[in-house]
């Protein structure tokens, strides 16, 4: 039994060994793996580019949120063309504004108004009929003589779903597009070989077959596995070719990185001393489990630096960071419920393994609400707030789920593996001081 336990235990410590590892040095064994420094930064710490755009329509109203939707569609992709990938790109609601920001790491940007120029010239969405059977120099099905409907034809282009329930995107033509579209369609419908591409200015960012003829001016896109995320996107990639209006710069700044990356140093540093006082916090107060919280906390912050270099949900800034930080405080309050309880357990008489298992159950809902409570804050900041909040909430709802993750299941896998060894189920390991004294308290 004890060789089981001793196995568990060493286990659990060399995953997080090996996890801590990656997270340091981004390989092992000569095998790249994102870790750290691959974490995309924003701009208040690395510096960049930061754009203020603002769009004015031929009436001097302001455009609404279906139509700044699509501007921003448009500027992600030729932003993502130009082989800048690392980069935010939101929506002021309230200001009826889009925020471009461009991190200088990972990116090469030689003239910053070039490429916001480039970015925000009016996008221009085309149909052509196309021959399946032939390919252009790009790869794409290749296109027959001129395009038969393009932005200004386009009535309406929405998010729908088609008769089966699946994503789909349904298109509203004007009287004469609408009339063209019926003689392509007509003739296409009859020629599986034929199909109808959709450009946006010369990049191909859809091609569809013809089922039959339509005549009434309203087309549906569907079918291929076409997700709901993609239908969206597509639908607001063909409304920018049609919008009423263009976008503006109100400004273009170019950030230093110097202001931030001192801040970083200086927040770095408060995490590292917030870090280590905890630990020895944890270890002076609660002896043994005090321990194995801190290897549990070690994972929790290592597991969040792993999620945020892997997935790149998001670009990490100050806020952010600061959000990180937050929550390595918050990971040990689950593991004080939890102890507490366990002591108190311990002192009532039941035996070691058994207090554990109690304590744990009980502390169970404590530690959920506590933890609801917060994730369901962070939710609400990164839905409502503006682009920096976002970075706040995201980092701390993370480390939220991670932190009850953790408490949950990595302390009590540790703790029930280690009580079964012999030198750990002395009472006083556990902030317990003498057998007597639980018997005087029992």
């Amino acid at each position: 039994m004890n060789g089981k336990n001793v196995a568990k235990f060493a286990s659990i410590v060399i995953i997080i060994a090996i996890l801590t590892y990656i997270a340091y040095f981004g390989q092992i064994f000569g095998i790249r793996i994102p870790g750290a420094n691959d974490i995309v930064r924003g701009i208040d710490v690395d510096g960049g580019i930061q754009a203020t755009l603002t769009g004015v329509k031929t009436d001097g109203s302001a455009p609404n949120g279906d139509e700044l939707d699509s501007a921003r569609q448009i500027i992600v992709r030729r932003l993502d063309g130009k082989g800048i990938t690392d980069k935010s790109v939101t929506i002021d609601k309230a200001k009826k504004r889009i925020i471009v920001e461009i991190p200088n790491a990972g990116n090469k940007v030689t003239d910053p108004n070039a490429t916001i120029r480039d970015a925000i010239q009016t996008a221009m969405v085309r149909f052509y009929e196309v021959d399946n059977t032939k390919r252009d120099s790009a790869g794409n099905p290749e296109r027959i003589g001129d395009p038969f409907a393009q932005g200004e034809d386009i009535t309406g282009a929405r998010y729908s779903v088609d008769q089966s329930g699946q994503p789909a995107v349904s298109l509203t033509l004007g009287k004469a597009a609408g009339n063209r579209f019926a003689d392509i369609t007509s003739k296409i419908a009859k020629d599986s070989s034929k199909g109808i591409s959709i450009y946006l200015d010369e990049t191909c960012v859809e091609t569809a077959g013809v089922e039959e003829t339509i005549m009434s001016g309203e087309a549906e896109i569907h079918g291929g596995g076409m997700t709901a995320s993609y239908a969206s996107n597509l639908a607001a990639t063909i409304r920018a070719g049609s919008l009423p209006f263009k976008l503006q710069t109100l400004s273009v700044n170019q950030i230093s990185p110097q202001l931030g990356r001192n801040a970083l140093d200086v927040i770095l540093m408060a995490g590292f001393l917030a870090i280590i006082l905890v630990w020895i916090f944890m270890l002076l107060y609660y002896r043994l489990p005090g321990l194995l919280a801190n290897i549990a906390l070690l994972a929790h912050t290592v597991l969040q630096i792993l999620f945020l270099s892997w997935t790149r949900l998001t670009n990490l800034t100050l806020p952010g960071i600061a959000g990180v930080i937050l929550t390595i405080g918050m990971g040990v309050d689950a593991n004080i419920i939890i102890f507490e309880r366990i002591k108190e357990e311990l002192r009532n008489g039941k035996t070691l393994r058994a207090a554990i298992d109690v304590g744990f159950k009980r502390a169970f809902t404590a530690v959920l609400d506590a933890n609801m409570t917060t994730l369901i804050t962070a939710i609400f900041l990164w839905f409502f707030g503006t682009d920096t909040i976002k970075g706040f909430a995201y980092t701390l709802g993370l480390g939220v789920i991670l932190s009850f993750l953790t408490a949950v299941f990595i302390s009590r896998l540790l703790l029930q593996s280690i009580s079964g060894l012999n030198f750990a189920k002395h009472h006083w390991l556990y902030g317990v001081k003498t057998v007597a004294e639980v018997k005087k308290n029992g």
